[in-house]
């Protein structure tokens, strides 16, 4: 599991077990774990999650995650099942990955990468059944394959 599912679990079970009114106190909830976040970044993670406020009875507001199985497959990492049906195999040349995919699922799993590698991945090409995946200029080649084989 990646970084970003790990924190988004972490969101998650914070928002669920305490009442959260601001983006300020859930970046504070979220350093006490050891986790820090920018606020772009912890904004971002809101919005994948689909977490709205909520008045209490009391007037005050609180952060929810609405139940939903969209956001449960993401927050869970369901949707790698996809993943790893589709890639056959993943190759390294210098800095960049080759992934070999079945065919036809290259351009889904492209997508997938660009969508959760965004602190690690530049960018994807994808053809019918071929990924070339392009590290941003600081990601190690170890941590591509952490990553990579972390969603595989």
């Amino acid at each position: 599991m990646n970084l970003r599912m790990k924190r988004m679990r972490l969101i998650s079970s914070i928002l669920q077990a305490q009442v959260i009114e601001n983006q300020d106190q859930l970046t504070k909830a979220l350093a006490k774990q050891g986790v820090k976040v920018t606020q772009a970044t912890l904004s971002r993670d809101l919005r994948d999650l689909r977490a709205e406020k909520k008045v209490l009875a009391d007037n005050s507001v609180k952060y929810v995650i609405p139940q939903n199985s969209v956001i449960e497959k993401k927050v869970l990492g369901m949707e790698s099942d996809v993943i790893k049906s589709a890639v056959k195999s993943i190759d390294f040349c210098g800095q960049f990955a080759v992934l070999k995919t079945r065919p036809g699922f290259a351009n889904a799993v492209a997508y997938d990468i660009d969508d959760r590698g965004t602190e690690y991945i530049l960018g994807t090409i994808a053809g019918d059944d071929t990924i070339l995946v392009i590290p941003k200029e600081d990601t190690t080649k170890d941590e591509l394959h952490d990553f990579l084989y972390g969603i595989d």
